[in-house]
């Protein structure tokens, strides 16, 4: 199979609302494979500052006025149309030189992480549009004036320069949490393989999910656009990290304090454990995953093995066995079904790795692949832009530089020795900061000092052994829950990393008043703020349920038979609960105590409601703590308040978190949780046809 053959189309921006064409004829881009045109570029004429004013104005208080939940809706099905759609970008993607394994990870991998977003937000976010973040801090004795932690949705834009390697994941991995955050987002992809970005973007647009304004497209040079971000605004790169100096040291972004985020290419190292000898699962892994760090995206990829570190004595067994597996890949057109590894994105990009080679040559030795020379299955080595795999030995890598500050993008990675455990982290931190580093080893000891080591230094550390080589994703997967970035020469930044990501665009504010105006601001009940008391709030659902609405229980002893009971049931029969001797030994006890969860069961006995009702059931606590003993013939009272309502969309019930307190005769609080329950949004239910039938 070869990439389809078709006349270039000229791409466009969209921008304020409608797509637009640059000013000139473009650029042309290329196929990878077969060098043919594939499309051609421009963004001159496109009013910059017009966008951004346009994505402010409609976009933002558009998304703001949704919930998180809404948003996250938004997100889900969004990813599943795309994902009805992924063929098309299947083919598309072939332009890029990227093989079907290679398109999965940028497309599938992308629409999956806005899909694993959608979800976590669901889950993890309240159905609000303003998050909480802490603890209440009380900031007066009597509680009269106290102090929230909030995160609200910057009023900006947030403007994502992304890299060629990936056009669909680099997209969609930033957008995801940007939008849930409520932010509008400004798309700039790297010019190569912006058809393929712009193919999704119409996909997009034409589902007509996202609100107007949430999503725009400059295809071509970003122009003057920095020049008009503000503080309200938000910047993320991804690419070389000498473009991304450039644009974070821009004076716009500089005066403005806008928020600046950069995940630049990095010397990632692997690392071969000192136990993991030839004839290991260790070992076995570790070369698969090299293999396939220089191979996959034809080693493109931000995450990609650079450097690869082995014992002395292992060296040889290493690159005998590197060597063999590199030279049995298949390089060839990406669409044909035997081809492995496809081409570099373009015969620039080739010139650029060929060079970097030719660096690194300065202090390690070629020892498999020619960098000169390309040796296909299928395709035209002058037509496109092909590189065989490449690997280098460093005999001496404390006393060289280029192997610890030359980058080859592509598939390239170096051979070091090293004699001691700590002697391979000191050179895997050489690389002055990097995304992500791997250890190979089924040795404890040797698991933890590496990460130990390594940590400081990087975004990510994976740790491969035989016991998760089935289920592991790899050395060079980012993964939306894990923070994707790293320190120093790796950019400083962080991407994904769960809901961290989604308040990465949010502002946090300190909050101060009295509880009662927090509570209004937060939509979250707070010690001090207004109750109400009436009918049992069990009885009420979600319609008729507020904020504030309280039970004060009446009391009821703890007795001696009460706990013997208990433990006798249950099997807890800790001494403290049994030995009188031995509890008053205890310094934090007078005599026998009270189980913790005896309190907590009693405690439901109190404020439970039994007969059936709008409560459907109870999913958990949250927060418990035990904080002062509860002894033989202490009287227990239960306050209960509703204290937070989350409804959830598309169903018939919400979630309901109450503010249990516990309390003895004396006053002091023995007990503080949140409960957490299901509440049926109407109560009683609609009756179904059949049962209104009959």
């Amino acid at each position: 199979m070869t990439t389809p053959a078709r006349p270039p189309r000229r791409l466009e921006s969209f921008v304020s609302g409608r797509w637009t064409p640059g000013a000139r004829d473009g650029v042309p881009l290329r196929d990878a494979a077969t060098g043919a045109v594939v499309a051609t570029i421009d963004s001159s004429g496109l009013d910059f500052a017009g966008a951004l004013d346009w994505g402010r104005r409609v976009g933002g208080p558009k998304l703001r006025a949704m919930s998180f939940h809404d948003r996250a809706a938004m997100l889900k099905a969004l990813g599943l149309r795309l994902m009805e759609m992924k063929e098309d970008f299947y083919t598309e993607s072939l332009h890029t030189g990227a093989t079907r394994s290679d398109g999965w990870i940028d497309i599938e991998g992308g629409i999956g992480t806005m899909l694993t977003f959608a979800s976590a937000a669901r889950r993890e976010l309240p159905n609000t549009r303003v998050l909480t973040e802490g603890a209440v801090e009380p900031l007066s004795r009597d509680g009269s004036f106290a102090a929230q932690h909030i995160l609200t949705p910057l009023h900006g834009v947030a403007v994502h320069i992304n890299a060629f390697n990936f056009p669909v994941w680099g997209m969609l991995e930033k957008i995801a949490p940007s939008l849930l955050a409520g932010v509008p987002c400004l798309v700039k992809p790297a010019s190569q393989t912006a058809y393929l970005t712009e193919l999704v973007v119409r996909r997009i647009l034409d589902t007509e999910i996202l609100p107007e304004g949430a999503l725009q497209l400059i295809c071509g040079s970003v122009g003057d656009l920095l020049d008009h971000v503000t503080g309200q605004d938000a910047v993320t790169f991804t690419g070389s990290a000498w473009t991304g100096r450039k644009l974070k040291s821009h004076p716009a972004v500089v005066d403005n304090s806008v928020r600046f985020t950069m995940e630049a290419d990095s010397l990632n190292a692997c690392i071969l454990g000192p136990d993991a000898a030839p004839g290991t699962p260790e070992f076995d892994l570790f070369l698969r995953e090299v293999t396939r760090e220089m191979t996959a995206k034809a080693g493109q990829k931000c995450t990609a093995i650079r450097r690869v570190f082995v014992p002395r004595a292992q060296v040889e067994a290493v690159i005998a066995a590197l060597r063999d597996r590199l030279e049995r890949t298949a390089l060839g057109l990406p669409g044909e079904e035997a081809t492995r590894m496809g081409p570099l994105a373009s015969l620039d990009q080739r010139d650029e790795v060929r060079a970097r080679i030719r660096e690194l040559s300065a202090d390690a030795q070629i020892v498999a692949g020619d960098p000169d020379t390309v040796r296909l299955a299928s395709g035209d080595a002058q037509a496109g832009a092909y590189l065989n795999p490449v690997l280098l030995y460093c005999d001496r890598p404390h006393a060289a530089r280029a192997v610890h500050d030359v980058e080859a993008f592509g598939p390239v990675s170096t051979v070091m020795p090293y004699d001691d455990l700590d002697e391979a982290v000191a050179l895997a931190a050489r690389g002055k900061g990097s995304l992500v580093s791997s250890v190979f080893t089924d040795d404890p000891a040797v698991a933890q000092a590496a990460v130990l080591g390594l940590a400081p230094f990087h975004g990510r550390v994976m740790i491969g052994n035989r016991a998760s080589a089935k289920s592991s994703t790899g050395h060079g997967s980012p993964l939306a829950p894990l923070v994707h970035g790293g320190p120093g020469r790796a950019g400083g930044g962080e991407e994904m990393g769960g809901m961290r990501g989604v308040r990465h665009y949010m502002q946090r504010t300190a909050v101060q008043g009295s509880p009662r105006l927090l509570s209004a601001v937060t939509g979250r009940w707070i010690e001090g703020a207004e109750v109400n008391h009436g009918i049992h709030p069990f009885r009420k659902s979600l319609a008729e349920l507020r904020i504030g609405d309280q039970l004060v229980t009446a009391t009821r002893q703890v007795t001696q038979e009460d706990v013997e009971h208990f433990a006798r049931f249950t099997g807890d029969t800790f001494y403290a609960h049994m030995d009188r001797e031995a509890a008053r030994a205890n310094p934090f006890f007078d005599d026998r105590v009270a189980h913790g969860y005896l309190i907590a069961s009693f405690a439901a006995g109190l404020f439970v409601d039994p007969a059936p009702g709008p409560v459907l059931a109870n999913y958990g606590v949250d927060n418990l703590r035990f904080l002062t003993p509860v002894y033989f013939g202490d009287t227990l009272q239960v306050r209960l308040t509703c204290k937070e309502i989350n409804p959830r969309a598309n169903a018939d019930h919400g979630e309901v978190r109450w503010d249990c307190q516990v309390t003895k005769q004396t006053g002091q609080v023995v007990a503080q949780y949140d409960v957490l329950t299901m509440v049926a949004k109407v109560w009683p239910p609609a009756a179904t046809p059949a049962q209104a039938a009959s």
